[in-house]
């Protein structure tokens, strides 16, 4: 007798525990309409034509990781875009007279360069020609270079010639102070017109060298060596300036 009057009691708590859940969960059922037969809601949610209410749902916890992504409906695809059917892009050409790709520009100078013109008594005279070269760390090694391969073909038309002998070929160039340095092979020494010829090749590389208003005056070097003449007269031992070739 005890045992179910507890259990009565423990009943009656929970239902007063309980009791706005159980009102709730009777009217969202309809429990009592169904069980004495009355018509339900015009509303009803599950009645046809009635107005779907929004189901709310209870959040969930992911701890930490990406909710997975709403399905998408799923469409029908065009032919033209499944798979396969998609044509090949067609690259467009550049308008007509546009170059595809624009070079670098190059800065170029204008760098004087002497060589030689015989008249018809002989003598003997310096002729300044003007090169364009590109812009260097070098200018002086590029200016000599120039000059030991000698007058272009429209020069050669205009009568000017190189006294430097053919196979001299240019070392190296350094320069101390107002000196250039100017370092040549053996070929240098090998003349075929005498001492005036002999004079003509310094006086090209020194006219040269000394274009640059740092340059006062050039030391000739045979294969990193000074030497004392050129030829049997030409002195080249120590430095030479414009003044001593006129």
């Amino acid at each position: 007798m005890l045992f179910w009057l507890a259990f009565f009691i423990l009943i009656i708590c929970l239902f007063f525990i309980n009791r706005n859940l159980i009102r709730t969960t009777i009217q969202n059922t309809h429990f009592l309409d169904r069980l004495l037969n009355r018509p339900q809601d015009a509303e009803d949610p599950i009645s046809p034509g009635g107005t779907a209410s929004e189901e709310v749902l209870p959040e969930t916890d992911f701890e930490g990781e990406e909710a997975p992504p709403a399905e998408r409906p799923l469409r029908s695809v065009p032919a033209e875009e499944k798979p396969g059917n998609v044509p090949p892009a067609i690259p467009v050409p550049p308008p007509p007279g546009e170059p595809a790709s624009a070079s670098p520009v190059v800065e170029r100078r204008d760098r004087p360069v002497y060589f030689m013109q015989v008249d018809k008594d002989g003598t003997v005279m310096r002729m300044r020609v003007s090169r364009s070269l590109a812009v260097s760390d070098t200018p002086m090694t590029d200016a000599i270079r120039v000059l030991f391969e000698g007058p272009s073909p429209e020069e050669q038309r205009r009568g000017m010639v190189s006294f430097i002998p053919p196979g001299t070929k240019l070392l190296s160039v350094m320069v101390r102070g107002t000196t250039a340095y100017i370092n040549v092979n053996q070929e240098f020494q090998f003349g075929t017109f005498g001492v005036e010829g002999y004079a003509a090749q310094l006086r090209q590389i020194v006219w040269t060298a000394t274009e640059f208003s740092s340059i006062k005056d050039v030391q000739i070097l045979i294969e990193g060596k000074r030497v004392d003449y050129l030829g049997e007269s030409i002195l080249i031992g120590s430095p030479i300036s414009r003044d001593m070739l006129p």
